[in-house]
């Protein structure tokens, strides 16, 4: 496969697979979306795998095509930049249950010609790390050097040292967590209800007229949003400041600004998302118990990993608080595993690590430039 040099390809590919899954059942074809900057070198070695988060996608440092915004973590990853594709090969690629060219709900299945649906199997956090391990089959990438990832990348990270140990000699871990929290199942249960009690849903069958639950996803979206910022965030960029207007309407309008900006956060969200996707991937998240998987001992996942570890957290995010990054630490020690471990102070909560973070920069470049 030709690896160009230039920045942020858009690429596609359709593997036969089969792919097992957790559940029992099994994917196939297993389609990516997914985008590669920078070129792989003669021996493989020079590969960095980006993993992205629950609403994510594969363009990490390019224009999204259906917002036109640039890429999500276009902070991070660029010439000169702590992901440099000057110096490595740089893959992201959408996970599989999403809806930006990867296998997911939205996909055709090849035995109706008609999309999934809920028809769709559901998946695990382990499920997308073995999709993307043949995705990199496909590349011709045996060992990484480094897979990175913030939230939901970052446990699709720690689940890349423990399902292919061998396979990565750098992991970085970026506001995430080994495990999902009752907090962090409930809060996704609400997005999911919002959804499903929309009267469009219609069981998932909404593709064919075009006319998704848009009012539904928006809700869901407004309130896993609430989940990203912090109390000191909310109130410094909007206080009870009202919106528009010079006096409360004693009504159901967006009177406070704090209102208006979750509405257009979640209606935005519906022109570049699938709700049965968010379905899907809030359930595999909700699944995830990395210590489960392997006999209910977290330090056990990473034992037969030689990869080093750098795990970040940022003091403000409840979302994914500190603590769970120490247990991700604790584990790594046990397992005498090398491993880093920094908090960063951010008043941005759990979005501290898409937004511009000289510090974060400098952590990660300093990881990934020596050793490794």
């Amino acid at each position: 496969m030709s690896n160009d040099a230039r920045f942020g390809l858009r690429r596609h590919a359709t593997l036969s697979g089969p792919l097992p899954l957790d559940s029992g059942a099994t994917l196939t074809p297993v389609e990516f979306g997914y985008e590669t900057y920078g070129t792989l070198n003669a021996d493989a070695s020079n590969a960095i795998l980006i993993c992205h988060a629950l609403t994510g996608d594969q363009y990490v440092a390019s224009e999204h095509p259906v917002t036109g915004k640039p890429g999500w973590w276009s902070r991070m990853v660029g010439p000169g930049k702590p992901i440099d594709p000057e110096r490595h090969f740089i893959i992201c690629s959408n996970v599989i249950g999403s809806c930006m060219g990867s296998s997911g709900p939205a996909t055709t299945d090849p035995a109706t010609g008609a999309p999934f649906a809920m028809r769709f199997p559901v998946l695990t956090i382990r499920d997308m790390v073995r999709a993307q391990g043949l995705l990199l089959d496909y590349l011709g990438i045996e060992r990484l050097y480094a897979v990175v990832g913030g939230s939901m990348g970052g446990m699709l990270a720690v689940s890349w040292a423990a399902t292919f140990p061998h396979r990565v000699s750098a992991v970085v871990v970026i506001a995430s967590t080994a495990r999902h929290s009752a907090q962090n199942i409930a809060f996704h249960e609400v997005g999911r209800q919002a959804i499903m009690a929309d009267p469009k849903w219609r069981e998932g069958n909404y593709y064919a007229d075009n006319d998704p639950p848009a009012a539904g996803l928006a809700v869901a979206r407004m309130a896993a949003h609430i989940t990203y910022l912090s109390e000191a965030g909310l109130t410094e960029k909007f206080g009870r400041k009202l919106q528009a207007r010079t006096a409360k309407t004693f009504g159901f309008d967006a009177d406070f600004q704090v209102e208006s900006y979750l509405r257009y956060q979640g209606l935005s969200f519906t022109d570049r998302f699938d709700a049965n996707a968010y379905l899907y991937i809030t359930r595999a998240l909700d699944y995830f118990d990395l210590g489960e998987e392997h006999g209910g001992l977290l330090a056990n996942a990473f034992r037969a990993t030689d990869a080093r570890f750098c795990v970040v957290s940022f003091d403000t995010d409840w979302l994914y608080p500190t603590s769970e990054s120490r247990a991700i630490v604790q584990a790594l020690n046990a397992a005498a595993k090398r491993v880093s471990f920094v908090e960063l102070s951010s008043p941005f909560g759990h979005d501290a690590f898409l937004l511009d973070s000289p510090e974060l920069n400098a952590v990660v470049t300093g990881f990934l430039r020596n050793g490794g």
